[in-house]
């Protein structure tokens, strides 16, 4: 099933005013974890492409985090935060099963109580779903503004695969009809039922097909949304000077790409599960806010998502002139992925609450 929102034809664009990020400052390196299982730590990096992955601070979680990305993107969009009138949080980790982290971000940002605040789960393409609905909203002129964000502190079972991968980040956009670094020229979707990773109720822990999480499940929608978007746009491959595709390692984004005949050094910029790990909702939000850090006026960016269960969402977004008025405005990917500290397996289980008591 697949659907495409065309906003080219609008008397006005819609896209992004204001980006911003957070990503916790703590690493652990695979080999680390691999030192504790007695798995082969650089048969690891090179299999999943990860050298290591960020972990949650004892006081962060999946909050915290959307509300400093957020700051963060109010920041250098410059827009009052009472005009944003939307707040979409997408997330697999929100810290509560009933109570909204959309109403937190909400509060502490200095929103409109006048909003429609919801939080929003669809694996790992929630937080690009969330901006989805902001285009939307402000396309119809129901808002000014729209906030989505993609936030998360993604879980592994202590010794399963996904513990070398699972990192923790945010990623929030301000979508807007004025001042717009970036254009968005349209967004189309890609979704089957497909169960190739999934989370029981009351567990801690997610459960995952193995390679059935490679193909029929991220291959096949990504490389579907990414091709319908680009049939009902009328672009080709080349048109791209960038492309972020969704990372649940360091190699399958790489593959997409061969897949879709775009050249792998257009995915590198964002690309940065291999220093952060998978960062799920945030992961390929976070890798269009590293490619935003960069680009120019002109620049045509492919994003595309992916979420088990499964989905993805594709987007062609062109950079403005607008962009060159904001450069330096806030701490750039690199910069937060520089700044870090690393662990030992002790204090990670101890910092990502691994640990139960009875």
């Amino acid at each position: 099933m697949s659907c495409l929102i065309g906003l080219r034809n609008c008397d006005y664009m819609v896209g992004i005013v204001g980006y911003g990020v957070h990503i916790p400052r703590y690493r652990i390196k695979v080999e680390e974890i691999a030192r504790i299982w007695g798995d082969d730590g650089g048969g690891i990096k090179d299999s999943l492409g990860i050298i290591e992955k960020s972990v949650p601070g004892m006081d962060e979680d999946a909050a915290t985090f959307a509300v400093e990305a957020s700051r963060n993107a109010v920041h250098y969009s410059g827009v009052e935060p009472k005009r944003i009138n939307a707040i979409f949080v997408g997330s697999e980790s929100h810290p509560y099963a009933v109570k909204p982290t959309a109403t937190i971000v909400a509060e502490a940002i200095g929103a409109t109580p006048h909003l429609t605040a919801v939080d929003m789960q669809f694996a790992c393409k929630a937080g690009t779903t969330a901006i989805q609905c902001c285009m939307g909203m402000c396309s119809s002129e129901m808002i000014e503004y729209g906030l989505g964000i993609g936030t998360d502190i993604s879980q592994g079972r202590p010794g399963d695969a996904l513990e070398y991968s699972a990192g923790a980040g945010a990623a929030a956009f301000i979508i807007g009809r004025k001042n717009v670094i970036a254009e968005i020229e349209g967004t189309c979707s890609y979704t089957t039922d497909t169960p190739d990773f999934w989370r029981r109720p009351g567990m801690d822990f997610p459960s995952h097909g193995g390679r059935f999480t490679g193909e029929p499940a991220y291959f096949k929608h990504t490389v579907n949304a990414s091709k319908e978007l680009m049939e009902k746009l009328g672009l080709k491959p080349s048109d791209f000077d960038y492309a972020v595709f969704h990372q649940p390692n360091g190699k399958f984004p790489l593959q997409v790409a061969k897949i879709l005949q775009i050249d792998v050094g257009k995915v590198k910029q964002g690309l940065m599960t291999p220093l952060i790990g998978n960062t799920y909702s945030a992961a390929s939000l976070i890798g269009l806010a590293s490619v935003l850090d960069v680009a120019k006026p002109g620049s045509r960016i492919l994003l595309t998502s992916f979420g088990s269960g499964a989905g993805s969402d594709s987007f062609s977004i062109v950079v403005t002139d607008k962009i060159l008025e904001k450069k330096g405005y806030n701490r750039t990917v690199i910069q937060f992925v520089g700044d870090k500290e690393y662990l030992d397996y002790g204090l990670y289980v101890k910092q990502k609450r691994k640990l139960k008591t009875l």
